[in-house]
């Protein structure tokens, strides 16, 4: 172990640990009831996966354990798994094989490096679904807020909301209500202490001794919590495609939230985070944690940041961070058992409400139209639909869309149109010689960025206008950086087209990967003979003066030249 725990900064380490737990325990306490396993499920999972990611993961200062968005894809996984089984402890196999499976998810994302890959992800996807999620906690806290328990999905809430309002437990919505201002307004007089911790402690108390009747968490196992392993082995086989959608939802969504939260460390403690050992050490977590039967989590922000405000410094505060929580489990158990529900959902209310994206909704009017849509129609599909199909379908949704949009730019500056002299464009300077003595029947196509597969339907209609007024085209590959599959066989097809035309195309300023790629499929020198590729345009300018004559109708191409293009048709045809 040495070398393994840095003890140089234990004080630091130890009141960051401990401080993180404080803040941690109204918070598992509420995420496990919200999940439907229970508040002791929300403890296991903070405590294990406290413990387990801070020993194994890649983020020194990170603080892991149930967050927002895991619990709300968690909670659909138990809802589901109750439906399908009939009853919780029937359906116990499904939950802990789904958590399981989602925990070895994020050790293969790790393994195969893919960590570094959360950076493209794009932030109207993000935004959408964190805002989505901000709400989803919100609707499920409403009923508890109002005393009573809640429906199972978001449609059913708006469906029924007329049974709860009917009857209305008072004293549910003033403890509710009582929990929300002290954990906005206590920060203003004390920020040492955390405000959740406060107002679960005081509202508790004046339920206790007022002797409301309100519903309680009621009673919670103690000691060493009971292993769920035999479970996983005694699933119906039709419920592993199932399984298997809940862990790539659940672990997607961790490793998202958990590598979010380490970029935020990394900000703060000016360091430098390990996504792929971070991956790692929360699937081992996760793994962990659903042995016992707790949530799965992930880094959690707030968490963290406290852990670093308070002084921790390295991976030993989170690792005093799970182990108060299991002294909790061990010693307090009795007593979390009288904290009313409502008042776990005035905490979980404010912390949807710190979830949603205010920036992003507040800039929908000002941003791309295309970004607007796909925050919104991720939101969506977020709070009424499945998660896992708004952020594939956000991404994908995004992807499109910001494709189009670069075709659109590389059409825009690489336009041809009208059809005079040099297309239209405007001659650059080195062009200027070969525009005056050669602008009847040459024509220069400047290409501007990568030509991939969204740029090649229109790049082939503007080539194919050249068709009868050209004799020689100059294609431009200067700003060219990249040339894939599909921009490849457009280029390809457009030559082809242009040389049945008795047209010569002629390359200049190619980079390398384009350039590459031109040779590996036989383009140059099959189609484009290399006496047709230029380094640079003045290479490309003395072959024009020397194999072209200006004072027949304008400009001819002598016979040769013409020989060698037809030569070189039929030996790529063959």
């Amino acid at each position: 172990m040495k070398g393994f725990l840095n003890f140089n900064h234990i004080k630091g380490d130890f009141f960051g640990g401990v401080t993180a737990g404080i803040v941690a325990l109204p918070l598992a306490l509420a995420f496990g009831v919200q999940s439907g396993l229970g508040a002791v499920a929300g403890l296991y999972g903070a405590m294990v996966l406290g413990v387990f990611a801070a020993l194994f993961g890649g983020t020194e200062t990170q603080v892991s354990g149930p967050t927002g968005p895991m619990t709300v894809v968690s909670a659909m996984v138990i809802a589901s798994a109750i439906e399908v089984s009939g009853s919780l402890q029937a359906g116990m196999g499904i939950i802990i094989a789904s958590f399981f499976l989602a925990g070895g998810f994020q050790i293969l994302y790790g393994l195969l490096k893919i960590g570094k890959y959360i950076k493209y992800i794009p932030y109207p996807v993000l935004s959408g679904f964190m805002t989505g999620i901000g709400v989803i906690i919100i609707l499920f806290q409403i009923y508890p807020f109002l005393g009573h328990v809640s429906e199972k999905n978001t449609v059913d809430i708006f469906l029924n909301l007329g049974n709860p309002l009917s009857e209305i437990n008072f004293y549910s919505v003033g403890l509710g209500f009582l929990t929300i201002l002290i954990i906005y307004v206590f920060p203003k007089i004390n920020k040492s202490v955390p405000s959740a911790l406060v107002a679960l402690l005081v509202v508790t108390a004046v339920s206790y001794f007022c002797k409301f009747d309100v519903p309680v968490i009621g009673e919670i196992p103690q000691g060493i919590p009971s292993f769920y392993i035999g479970e996983m082995f005694a699933i119906d086989p039709s419920m592993y495609w199932t399984i298997f959608e809940f862990a790539i939802m659940l672990s997607a969504l961790g490793a998202i939230d958990s590598l979010l939260t380490s970029v935020i460390a990394d900000n703060i403690t000016k360091t430098k985070h390990n996504s792929n050992k971070e991956l790692i050490g929360q699937g081992i977590g996760n793994i962990a944690a659903s042995l016992i039967g707790g949530l799965p989590g992930a880094g959690a922000t707030m968490r963290t940041v406290v852990n670093v405000n308070a002084g921790g410094k390295t991976r030993l505060s989170g690792l005093i961070h799970g182990l108060f929580l299991v002294s909790v489990l061990f010693g307090l158990g009795k007593f979390a058992a009288l904290i009313p529900l409502s008042v776990l959902s005035g905490i979980l209310i404010t912390v949807g409400i710190g979830i949603i994206d205010y920036k992003g909704l507040k800039h929908l009017k000002r941003v791309p139209r295309a970004d607007a849509v796909v925050l919104m129609l991720v939101l969506s599909i977020t709070v009424f639909g499945n998660l896992l199909h708004a952020v594939g379908l956000g991404v994908v949704l995004a992807c499109v869309l910001f494709m189009k949009k670069s075709s659109d730019i590389v059409e825009n500056e690489s336009s041809l149109e009208p059809l005079t002299g040099f297309g239209g464009e405007q001659p650059w300077a080195d062009e200027s010689a070969i525009y005056k003595n050669f602008s009847n029947k040459i024509f220069i196509k400047h290409l501007y960025g990568p030509m991939f597969f969204g740029f090649t339907s229109s790049f082939q209609d503007r080539i194919k206008q050249l068709e009868g007024d050209a004799r020689i085209l100059i294609i431009r590959m200067d700003n060219v950086p990249h040339i894939d599959q599909s921009g490849m066989y457009a280029l390809e097809e457009s030559i082809t087209d242009l040389q049945k035309d008795n047209v010569v195309v002629v390359f200049t300023c190619i980079q390398p990967q384009p350039y590459d790629m031109l040779k590996k499929i036989g383009i140059v020198p099959l189609l484009v003979p290399d006496m047709h590729v230029f380094n640079t345009f003045q290479d490309c300018e003395t072959w024009l003066k020397t194999n072209l004559n200006s004072k027949e109708d304008g400009i001819s191409l002598i016979a040769e030249e013409l020989l060698r293009v037809k030569k070189a048709k039929v030996a790529y045809r063959l």
